[in-house]
């Protein structure tokens, strides 16, 4: 399909998006060219932050690949999805990146890649000093998360980036909430440890 040819790399740190219109969608489970490129361009910056975040940046390829085969199956599967259900389209397609993420993951027994890529944080211009401890956080952050399996990263990232609800997440990972609770709270106190470590130095 020419717009899943048309998905490009994916900026860090995206924006969660506001959902694509109930014509634009009705007209891309129709098939319709435009409406779909309107579809990979509204979403493809969410998948590609949850992909390098979840697989690591020595994964770049992978989260292409496993981009493209988001939007494939999100595709082949657009004309089910109910828009007059609650759930958001971005929380469903989420969903569909985050389990090829996890499944990958554990085929290649790699639940411990890194995140360099996807653990950059959006800062103003400040000095050299300030530049240099915000990078001393940042590389705390990337080892914490290293230090995490890759479900405990995949539940952190779809709390903490992109916003989802436990319940959301729960589905997401096929998991209970209890699980997805107990994962996100080994992940902040790891980063919890690891930034007391930055500001003690």
């Amino acid at each position: 399909m020419g717009a899943i040819a048309a998905v490009e790399r994916e900026p860090r740190d995206p924006p969660r998006p506001d959902e694509i219109d109930e014509l634009t969608l009705a007209r891309a489970c129709r098939g319709d060219p435009t409406a779909c490129q309107s579809f990979v361009t509204r979403y493809q910056r969410p998948v590609f932050g949850l992909l390098s975040r979840v697989l690591g940046a020595r994964h770049a390829s992978l989260v292409e690949d496993l981009a493209q085969e988001t939007f494939l199956r999100a595709f082949r599967a657009l004309p089910t999805f109910d828009a007059r259900r609650p759930g958001r389209l971005s929380t469903w397609i989420l969903t569909i990146a985050s389990r090829l993420a996890l499944d990958e993951l554990r085929r290649r027994r790699a639940d411990s890649e890194p995140l360099e890529s996807g653990a950059r944080l959006h800062t103003s211009e400040a000095s050299a000093d300030a530049a240099a401890h915000r990078h001393e956080i940042e590389r705390a952050i990337v080892r914490a998360m290293n230090g995490l399996g890759a479900d405990a990263r995949a539940v952190f990232v779809l709390r903490e980036i992109h916003g989802l609800e436990y319940a959301e997440i729960a589905a997401a990972l096929q998991v209970d909430m209890g699980t997805v609770k107990s994962r996100l709270s080994r992940a902040r106190v790891a980063l919890r440890v690891a930034l007391a470590e930055v500001h003690d130095d």
